[in-house]
C-alpha cells in the first residue's frame, strides 16, 4: 500500500510538471499568435505608408511635368498667335494694294495714271507684307518633353521586401590591441548599399575560444557604427581576453552576428594586500588612505607571532614570458609596523614586462612607489634596504623627490607629476618611472633581480590609488629600446 502511494505520488508529480510545461507552452504559443497579429499589422501599415509616400512622390512629379508642358505650350502658342495676327493683317493690306494696282492697270484714263502708279509703288514699299518675317518664331515640335520611364518601371517592378543583411566577418589579422585600445575590423561577403549601420558587442572573459553558456561578464553593446571598423579606447584590461561580435542592420531588420572573435588583452593586474599592510593604512580595493587612528605605533606593537594569510601569485604568462616555473603557494607575512607605512600588492612579478600607474595626493607628507622583494622586513621602509627600490616624495619641512635603494638616495630634477607610471622588465633587470601624461622618463634602476619582486607603496599623512590592467605604453617601450645598450647614470643606486 505504501509503495503504491509513493509510486502514485511520483506519477502525480510528473503529471503536474508536464501539465505546467504544456501550460507554459500553450501560453507561449498564444503570445506568439498575438505577437504575429500585431507584427503583421505593423508591417502592413508600414508597407501602405511607404506606397502612399511613393504615390505622393509620383503625383508630385506628374503635376510638375504636366505644368512644364502647359507652360511650354502657352509660351509657343503666344508667339505663333502673334505671328498669325501680324500675317493676317499684312495679307489683308497686300490684297487691297493688289486690287488697287489691278484697277489702275485696267483704267482707260490716261490722266493721273502716272501719279496713281507712283502712289501704289510708295504704298507697296511701306506695306507690312514686305516687312513681315515668314519664319515661325516657335516650333510645334514638343519631343523634348517626351519621357521614357522604362528603367524606372523596371525599378518599381523590382520592389521587394528588404533582405536580411549578410553576416559580417571579423578580420582577426587586421584587428589591433595596443595601449589599452582595441581596433576591430570586419568585412561583408559582398557590398550592400541597403546597410544603414552596424552593432558591435564585446565582452570581457578569462577563457579563450568561443563564448560559454554562462559567462562572468555581460555583453556591452555599441550601436550606430557606420564604418567597417571601430576603435575602443581607454580600456582597463582586467581580464585576459575580450570577445567581439558584429552584425549589420538595414532600415528594417538586423542580420546575424558574426562568429565571435577573442582577442588577447594581456596586462598586469593585481590587488593590494590589506592583510599585511601597516595598521595606519586604510585599504579599500585599490585605494589607500593614511589613518592615524589605526594604531601601529612602536609602543602599540603586540608581540604575538600569529601570521595572517596573504596569498601571493604570479601573473599569467604570455607567449613572450618564460614558462620555466609556476609560482608555489607562499605563507602569509606579518603586518608592516612602526614607521614602515607600507602596503604590497598580492601579485609577484617573475618574468616579462609589466606596467601600472599610481595617482597620489601631492600634499601627502611622504609617499613612495616602487618594487620590493618578498623578504622585505616588517620594519623596513621602502628604499632603505637592499630589498626595495622606489621613488620617494617628501613634503616634510621641504619638498623633495628622490630615487632610493639600499639607503642611498639621488635627487631627481623633474617636476612632481600628479601620478607616476611604473615599468618593470624583470628579465633585463629594469625598473623605470614615468610621468604618465607626458611619458617623460623620471628615473631608471638597472639591476639583476635574483627573486620575484612585488609592487610596493608607502604613504604617510596622505592617500593614493592604483590603476592596474594597463598594457606597457608604446611610448615607454620605444623609449626603453632607445635607451637599451646605453650606460645607466643611476648605477650608484643599483
Amino acid at each position: 500500500m505504501g509503495d503504491q502511494k509513493e509510486s502514485l505520488r511520483k506519477i502525480t508529480h510528473t503529471l503536474a510538471m508536464k501539465n505546467e510545461e504544456i501550460s507554459n507552452f500553450v501560453c507561449t504559443v498564444k503570445q506568439s499568435l498575438s505577437n504575429l497579429e500585431a507584427n503583421s499589422n505593423r508591417v502592413q501599415e508600414d508597407l501602405e505608408a511607404e506606397f502612399t509616400a511613393l504615390h505622393s512622390v509620383l503625383d508630385e512629379m506628374k503635376d510638375s511635368m504636366v505644368t512644364r508642358i502647359k507652360q511650354e505650350k502657352a509660351s509657343r502658342a503666344y508667339e505663333l498667335q502673334s505671328q498669325l495676327s501680324a500675317g493676317s493683317k499684312a495679307l489683308e493690306s497686300s490684297e487691297e494694294l493688289l486690287e488697287l494696282a489691278n484697277q489702275t492697270l485696267c483704267s482707260s484714263e490716261t490722266d493721273g495714271f502716272n501719279q496713281a502708279a507712283k502712289d501704289i509703288k510708295d504704298s507697296v514699299t511701306m506695306a507690312p507684307a514686305f516687312r513681315l518675317s515668314l519664319k515661325a518664331k516657335a516650333s510645334d515640335n514638343m519631343s523634348h518633353l517626351m519621357v521614357d520611364f522604362s528603367q524606372e518601371r523596371e525599378v518599381l517592378q523590382g520592389l521587394k521586401f528588404l533582405p536580411v543583411p549578410a553576416t559580417p566577418e571579423i578580420q582577426v589579422s587586421e584587428c589591433q590591441v595596443c595601449d589599452n585600445t582595441v581596433t576591430v575590423v570586419w568585412t561583408l561577403p559582398e557590398p550592400d548599399s541597403k546597410i544603414d549601420h552596424y552593432i558591435v558587442e564585446h565582452r570581457r572573459t578569462n577563457h579563450e575560444g568561443p563564448p560559454r553558456i554562462r559567462e562572468d561578464y555581460p555583453w556591452m553593446v555599441l550601436e550606430g557604427i557606420r564604418e567597417l571598423e571601430h576603435t575602443l579606447t581607454g580600456l582597463r584590461f582586467d581580464t585576459r581576453y575580450i570577445t567581439f561580435r558584429v552584425k549589420a542592420c538595414n532600415k528594417a531588420v538586423a542580420g546575424e552576428f558574426s562568429e565571435p572573435v577573442t582577442l588577447e588583452t594581456h596586462a598586469f593586474t593585481f590587488k593590494l594586500d590589506a592583510a599585511s599592510c601597516h595598521q595606519n593604512l586604510k585599504v579599500e580595493d585599490l585605494s589607500v588612505e593614511w589613518d592615524s587612528s589605526g594604531g601601529g605605533k612602536v609602543q602599540d606593537i603586540r608581540k604575538e607571532k600569529t601570521r595572517t594569510n596573504s596569498p601571493m601569485h604570479s601573473p599569467a604568462r604570455s607567449a613572450l614570458m618564460s614558462p620555466k616555473r609556476a609560482p608555489s603557494a607562499r605563507p602569509g607575512r606579518d603586518r608592516f609596523t612602526a614607521e614602515s607605512y607600507t602596503v604590497l600588492a598580492d601579485t609577484m612579478i617573475d618574468a616579462g614586462q609589466q606596467y601600472w600607474e599610481v595617482r597620489f595626493d601631492k600634499e601627502s607628507k611622504a609617499f613612495a612607489v616602487g618594487v620590493a622583494l618578498r623578504s622585505l622586513g616588517r620594519f623596513d621602509q621602502l628604499g632603505k634596504s637592499s630589498a626595495s627600490w622606489c621613488i620617494h616624495l617628501n613634503n616634510w619641512l621641504q619638498q623633495s623627490l628622490t630615487a632610493k635603494h639600499n639607503n642611498k638616495a639621488r635627487a631627481l630634477d623633474c617636476a612632481i607629476p600628479n601620478s607616476i607610471g611604473v615599468y618593470v622588465h624583470y628579465d633585463e633587470g629594469t625598473l623605470s618611472f614615468y610621468n604618465p601624461k607626458t611619458k617623460q622618463l623620471m628615473h631608471t634602476f638597472k639591476t639583476k633581480f635574483q627573486q620575484p619582486v612585488i609592487p610596493a607603496f608607502m604613504v604617510w599623512n596622505g592617500s593614493f590609488s592604483v590603476v592596474t590592467g594597463l598594457q606597457v605604453p608604446s611610448a615607454v617601450q620605444s623609449g626603453q629600446r632607445k635607451n637599451s645598450g646605453t650606460s645607466s647614470s643611476n648605477a650608484s643606486l643599483t
